[in-house]
């Protein structure tokens, strides 16, 4: 083989790496671009079907840092959530066009994959635009969609592989690892996953506990709750069949959902003011959906129903987070500027934060993920990482601890405080306890998205996650 063939070959194999369309050259809002390489682009995730993903590389050594998938949860919300406001490196500002660079970037370690999942979500599409979806089709959706971009990132596909989200990604990490776990050209490591659905039961009766607890409720609803719902030293918040139990779990659900206390951070005002039901802003009426709590309770999810028959007509529906302002990412993700920037296509919806119309159409095919965990823990070679804000009622700390104690696997570590060094002094990160390669692990003071309440604590976790080092 002559040298300019040779020559050619590797140029061409170089060229394959990092398509060069999809790099990011120039993002509005920030004050210097970065040193390190972005792409934005689109994945393929079955016939038809067009994730989007914004890729950053690691800000050193790309070449040898792991590779990790981001998913927010939902279902129907978008990740890029996750990459403006919580652990990305450019944080947006509040007046909708300016990005700061983030000083706890997760990419100042790692090489970080948000994808906008399923089809539907943020910038994704698919071409018949049918959004109707369920979690077994989400999770080979993704599986496929992190193929595709190890197709078009071939250089990063012998790296180590981690799979994180957080919320409704209690469902869409574990069930995406069982597809990952049967690939050997993956080098999967890991899942860390926070504040995530993990089992709705559990979920459910632990929320019970933790609002009385945090003085929510009162002694003489605790009273009646203990006495309608509970028997023989076992309670059943979750779907009882006593009308008295329902009863009270309806005065339950008033107080922690719907009476304007910030449900992703008790401790957190609830942005907008006490809201609603629903209101109308501009084009859009705004209704609210946590997607998590009391799935099977008619009384929680009546109202609702009700509004999705309602004729909407001359107006569109926007589903945003309770307590949570989504203005400054939308306005930011919906500038043409930002659009062509990222190589959004024409085809692409206008961006929001979470859709009205995948969550109202999904099916939730999964009401506890304790197979899927323990496939993974039987294969003994993935390490697994769940942690909580301790302050978020979506999907409360004491559930997801609940749902690692019932995996009955070999306490390594027993619960103990976790230290992080800020200015210069230690301090408490929270608690956690160490299994046979599963941890559970708490965020003091954090609500449901822990790096943008305490983002210090919160890479501290990740890097420590990463890097297998002690908690």
């Amino acid at each position: 083989m002559g040298p300019v063939l040779l020559s050619s070959l590797l140029l061409l194999g170089l060229g394959q790496a990092a398509p060069p369309d999809h790099e990011v050259t120039y993002l509005p809002g920030l004050s210097k671009q970065p040193s390190f390489r972005h792409f934005s682009g689109y994945l393929c995730a079955g016939p038809g079907k067009y994730l989007h993903y914004w890729f950053v590389e690691a800000q050193s050594n790309p070449q040898s840092s792991p590779l990790v998938l981001w998913l927010n949860g939902g279902p129907g919300c978008s990740s890029m959530e996750g990459f403006l406001k919580e652990h990305g490196p450019f944080l947006i500002q509040p007046d909708g066009v300016t990005l700061k660079y983030n000083e706890y970037a997760w990419n100042k370690i790692a090489n970080i994959l948000y994808l906008e999942s399923p089809a539907g979500v943020g910038f994704s599409y698919s071409d018949d635009k049918n959004y109707g979806t369920n979690d077994t089709e989400v999770a080979h959706n993704n599986y496929l969609a992190l193929k595709d971009f190890l197709r078009l990132f071939p250089e990063y596909s012998k790296n180590d592989l981690f799979l994180t989200g957080e919320s409704y990604g209690g469902v869409y990490i574990p069930t995406l690892a069982e597809w990952v776990m049967q690939d050997p050209s993956l080098n999967l490591k890991g899942i860390a996953v926070g504040n995530g659905l993990s089992s709705y039961e559990i979920n459910d009766n632990s929320l019970v506990y933790f609002a009385y607890y945090h003085g929510l409720l009162g002694t003489e609803l605790w009273k009646d709750l203990q006495a309608f719902c509970c028997s023989q030293g076992k309670c059943n918040f979750h779907d009882n069949s006593n009308l008295n139990c329902t009863l009270k779990m309806g005065e339950m659900i008033q107080i922690v959902e719907e009476s304007g206390l910030n449900i992703y951070n008790l401790y957190a005002p609830c942005d907008g003011g006490v809201p609603g039901s629903m209101r109308y802003e501009g084009d859009y009426l705004i209704t609210h959906d946590l997607g998590n709590s009391f799935i099977r309770m008619p009384l929680r999810f009546s109202w609702r129903q009700n509004l999705f028959r309602m004729p909407v007509a001359r107006k569109k529906v926007r589903m945003d987070p309770p307590c949570t302002n989504s203005t400054a990412p939308s306005v930011y993700l919906n500038s043409p500027e930002v659009r062509k920037a990222l190589h959004i296509s024409p085809e692409a919806p206008e961006w929001q934060v979470c859709s009205f119309e995948v969550n109202r159409s999904y099916k939730r095919l999964f009401m506890q993920m304790n197979e899927q965990y323990l496939k993974l823990l039987g294969a003994t070679k993935y390490r697994i990482l769940v942690y909580n804000g301790d302050v978020d009622m979506a999907c409360n700390f004491l559930g997801d601890e609940w749902f690692v104690d019932s995996l009955c696997q070999k306490v390594q570590v027993a619960r103990r405080p976790w230290l992080y060094t800020e200015n210069g002094e230690n301090q408490i990160g929270g608690f956690v306890k160490e299994f046979t390669n599963i941890a559970f692990l708490t965020v003091k003071g954090a609500g449901h998205m822990v790096p943008t309440d305490r983002p210090l604590a919160a890479f501290t976790m990740f890097c420590r996650f990463i890097k297998n080092q002690p908690y």
